[in-house]
């Protein structure tokens, strides 16, 4: 994280109105120490329901990479074949 979006506890107390409006316009998360220790990031809404977003989809990528590597899975060949002998059952064209 740059220097510039690093702040101690103290500045966050003193000035916290201003570093909210500063983290919500530049979007960038700004990491907070305690005796000189990194102890938070806080960051705006909008950037951790992102976060939250991407790290869903890495998740169920993951899942269906583990399932591939696992032989869990069918051919499209098959999903299709399936898919048309359903039709046929059920008279659609």
């Amino acid at each position: 994280m740059k220097p510039s979006r690093v702040r101690p506890l103290s500045h966050l107390k003193s000035r916290a109105a201003e570093m909210i409006r500063n983290i919500v316009e530049s979007r960038e998360p700004m990491l907070i120490t305690q005796n000189g220790e990194a102890k938070v990031v806080v960051q705006d809404v909008q950037s951790y329901e992102d976060l939250q977003q991407t790290l869903a989809l890495l998740k169920i990528l993951a899942m269906g990479q583990r399932n591939i590597e696992a032989g869990d899975c069918v051919s499209a060949d098959e999903v299709f074949t399936e898919i048309q002998q359903l039709d046929r059952e059920e008279g659609v064209r």
